[in-house]
């Protein structure tokens, strides 16, 4: 047996979507890190071993604009580039590699952390080593740092550290949450097991073990959906233990999920109910995702009233928008719906307060098992919210080491640095604008070859045209004002159409919320008719309009797959995609009575006669790295014939240039997902730049400083091997991977 001590600036324990984020934020700033998992692979309940869908804040598409970005969208951009199918042992190798790539980290897989040394009083100790057992290897390995994070999901590290947590449910009235029981009690979410199945092209037997439950002696057949051809995280309904202890009874949950799964599996195979002769087995879970376990207690404990009001908190390092999410006690075998879900207007925010301990001083926490009561964390507990945190921890306990400081004494002085690191990594804060000084991009004139000007959707695809048979809306920028904006219908007869302009009562929404204009115009029978309306309304400062045609049985409005960043199309009241019985929304709050799920990537044929400039090239250095209340980019017309489009900053004096950073638009509206819940018909978003040169104006003359061909990400770091001094840069954008704008977020320059 080997003995062995680790010393680095970070320990990070937990390998999961939260605990690689945080541990390649923290070495991308310069910070050596420990990364230590007790699996033989990375990515926790979306790995292999598990095979749980990767969801974040987009909400299987219910909210707009909310795909992650930072770390975590590289991983959803990656994945997608390298693996559109879905494989899970694909996605484990992106992760992997992705930690690989960073020479700072130092990854300890099969490495068992199981003791801590931490000394002090109750209410401010501190951790001094963490000791693990690598599994297979025969090494004991202590761990050594000044700043600690536990990624763990069961929250062992801090709970040995004597952190202060919370576990089960908090009575009602301790937080005045409407979803909280009347009492407390330690009830939880259960975990999972999941299987994949296989149509083998023949008949195949399926026998099943003497321990298989027999299905059809419990409400599962009756409240529960089973079909024959869903595998995966379809049945993600298939939960047991929330009324358990989900750690001590890990074992006795598992053996009653695999107890089930054959059951399942033996009803549908061999009842006569489900078209299965030739479906097989392919893979069953060994490993249960557990969904909840501790619950460390921070500076700020984050509720359901914070979720739903959209809390701006001053101290804001990441966000969310999954519903609040929470489960019977009884799971699989409850007769009520599977999940309960309540939803925010939009994406919520999520404090920094929230990530580090009340009372363990260089103890800092991402996942499942932050500073959250139990209603909150049913939404904050989701995979891709969970990594957005972790980079936000990483990125804090960088700046702790950097500065020696501790985690409160960076959230109480110096959050602005926070924030403002967070920004220059493209991690996903909503609501915030770069005030980088270093960043001299920020002091330039900006010009281009074009900008979109006149917004407009001409037919393009073969669509079917809307049937207006339920309200429609769609979102559009406002820069300064409205005017008149054409709609190309068919209408059966003469009629009347209502028009609505709403405005969305917050930047990050994309629902109706105030009425602002309405009119009425009058519709002549007949098809392809371009109808003008009115629509006077001229918001004090740039925003989205929600424009609402009410329904009208006799028009339908011509669509376009040609859509333009920005501008969205909904339906008002589409029917619900999952039985009640499974999954219970209420219809009646805005995201979910607006939706989009039928209209992605479509859109209603409109021409609006008035000038816009939401689209002007001084978006790239209006600081805003998301859509927020506008798309906050640079969109150029049209690319004909392979022409190239460019965007220049100049500055009045030369100016010393060694790094340049550009983001391009991403399309954060596209819900991707890394395993097989659909297939985009893409490999790399179509609005990404694909290929580009940078040029720079030195002695009166332009030079190439760098290129990218066959680009599929999103942010591009150019470090020159020496500086260069110039009053002008150029990027030129040669073509798009499908889009027909050159369409590009941010640029930044460095010294």
């Amino acid at each position: 047996m080997r003995y062995e001590s680790i010393q680095s600036d970070i320990t990070v324990v937990g390998g999961g979507l939260a605990g690689v984020c945080a541990a390649i934020a923290a070495a991308r700033l310069g910070r050596k890190v420990a990364l230590v998992q007790n699996r033989p692979v990375l990515g926790g309940n979306s790995s292999s071993e598990v095979r749980v869908w990767v969801c974040g804040a987009t909400a299987h598409g219910i909210n707009r604009y909310a795909r992650e970005t930072g770390i975590m969208g590289e991983l959803f951009l990656e994945n997608q580039y390298r693996n559109p199918d879905g494989n899970p042992y694909i996605w484990d190798l992106v992760v992997l590699e992705k930690v690989k790539a960073e020479p700072n980290i130092a990854l300890y897989l099969n490495t068992d952390v199981h003791e801590v040394e931490a000394d002090g009083k109750e209410e401010n100790r501190m951790i001094r080593s963490v000791t693990g057992w690598m599994q297979g290897s025969e090494r004991r390995i202590r761990f050594e740092s000044p700043v600690y994070l536990d990624c763990s999901g069961d929250g062992l590290i801090g709970f040995l550290a004597g952190a202060q947590y919370r576990l089960g449910r908090e009575a009602r009235d301790e937080y005045n949450e409407e979803w909280a029981p009347e009492i407390a009690d330690d009830v939880t979410l259960g975990s999972t097991l999941l299987f994949y199945t296989k149509d083998v092209g023949h008949p195949v037997k399926f026998i099943p073990p003497a321990f298989a439950k027999d299905i059809t002696k419990t409400p599962i057949p009756l409240k529960r959906v089973i079909r024959s051809g869903d595998s995966g995280c379809h049945y993600w309904w298939i939960e047991w233990g929330g009324e358990h202890d989900t750690v001590h009874d890990n074992e006795k949950i598992r053996d009653e999920l695999s107890s089930v799964i054959y059951g399942i599996w033996d009803y549908i195979k061999n009842s006569g109910q489900f078209d299965a002769d030739n479906m097989t087995l392919e893979w069953v879970g060994g490993v249960p995702g557990k969904r909840e376990y501790r619950r460390f207690v921070g500076d700020y404990v984050l509720t359901q009233n914070d979720i739903l009001s959209q809390r701006l908190f001053h101290d804001r390092v990441a966000y969310g928008g999954w519903s609040i999410d929470l489960h019977p006690p009884q799971g699989m075998y409850a007769t009520e719906s599977g999940s309960k879900h309540t939803h925010a207007d939009g994406n919520y925010h999520i404090p920094f307060r929230s990530l580090y301990s009340v009372n363990v001083a260089n103890l800092l926490f991402a996942g499942r098992n932050i500073s959250a009561t139990h209603v909150a964390f049913g939404t904050t507990r989701v995979m891709a919210t969970c990594a957005l945190m972790g980079e936000a921890a990483g990125t804090g306990a960088a700046l702790c080491v950097e500065h020696d400081i501790s985690p409160r004494e960076l959230s109480q002085n110096h959050i602005e640095l926070l924030q403002q690191t967070l920004l220059k990594q493209d991690a996903a804060v909503l609501g915030l604008q770069n005030k980088d000084p270093e960043d001299i991009a920020r002091e330039a004139k900006v010009t281009a070859s074009s900008a979109l000007s006149q917004l407009r959707v001409e037919p393009a695809g073969e669509l079917a045209a809307y049937h207006l048979v339920r309200d429609v809306g769609m979102i559009m920028p406002v820069q300064t004002g409205m005017g008149i904006i054409q709609w190309l219908v068919d209408a059966a007869t003469k009629t009347e159409l209502k028009v609505e302009v709403w405005s969305t009562g917050r930047a990050e929404n994309y629902v109706p919320v105030k009425l602002e204009y309405e009119t009425m115009v009058t519709v002549e029978q007949g098809g392809e008719q371009w109808i003008p309306v009115m629509l006077d309304w001229n918001p004090s400062e740039p925003q989205n309009a929600f424009i609402i045609l009410r329904h009208n049985e006799a028009i339908r409005l011509h669509m376009s797959n040609a859509s333009i960043s920005g501008i969205l199309a909904f339906e008002r009241g589409a029917p619900a995609h999952v039985s009640k019985d499974l999954e219970d929304h209420d219809d009646s709050q805005p995201v979910i009575e607006w939706s989009m799920r039928n209209l992605v990537r479509r859109a209603f044929c409109f021409r609006a006669l008035f000038p816009s400039g939401c689209y002007d090239p001084e978006h790239i250095i209006d600081g805003y790295l998301r859509p927020y209340g506008g798309p906050h980019m640079w969109l150029s017309e049209p690319m004909k014939d392979k022409q190239a489009e460019w965007v220049q900053l100049s500055w009045d004096e030369v100016k010393e240039i060694r790094e340049i950073h550009l983001v391009f638009n991403d399309n954060v509206n596209e819900d991707l997902i890394n395993l097989h819940r659909h297939r985009t018909p893409f490999e790399i978003i179509p609005e990404l730049v694909k290929d580009y040169r940078i040029e720079a104006y030195v002695d009166g003359k332009w030079i190439v400083l760098a290129a990218g061909q066959d680009n599929h990400r999103r942010k591009t770091v150019h470090r020159l091997d020496q500086s260069i001094y110039a009053s002008s840069i150029k990027l030129i954008v040669d073509s798009t991977n499908g889009s027909a704008y050159a369409e590009v977020i941010e640029v930044r320059v460095y010294a």
